[in-house]
């Protein structure tokens, strides 16, 4: 269809490309929102859950640490378990950004924009 018209066929693919890519960054942008992450401290007595976008959902504390004199400890531990959280919703933002990355055919290491 496009040939003799030198360069412009393939610019006609890269930007069928460039619009498909976009189209499903902002289907995984929406993703990202219902997909959670589980975050612990404290061998699991402190679980945070997020969204893979890192935005906090809920947060379970087992009753067994509630004593007054630990308070800094559970302070503590449910800082770790949301820390932890955001850290697993990063890397799990990252793991679906390069996925589709690479099934639009781009370089693995290429960081796109959240």
């Amino acid at each position: 269809m496009f040939k003799g018209l030198g360069g412009l066929g393939d610019m006609a693919g890269m930007m069928k490309k460039a619009q498909e890519m976009q189209t499903r960054m902002a289907a995984l942008q929406e993703e990202l929102h219902t997909m959670t992450v589980t975050g612990e401290s404290g061998a699991g007595l402190v679980k945070a859950v997020a969204s893979a976008k890192g935005d906090l959902k809920s947060l379970d504390i087992d009753p067994s640490i509630f004593n007054g004199d630990d308070k800094e400890v559970v302070e503590d531990l449910i800082l770790a378990a949301i820390k932890d959280a955001q850290t697993k919703a990063n890397e799990r933002a990252q793991e679906e950004m390069k996925n589709l990355s690479e099934s639009l055919g781009l370089p693995k290491d290429m960081n796109l924009p959240f």
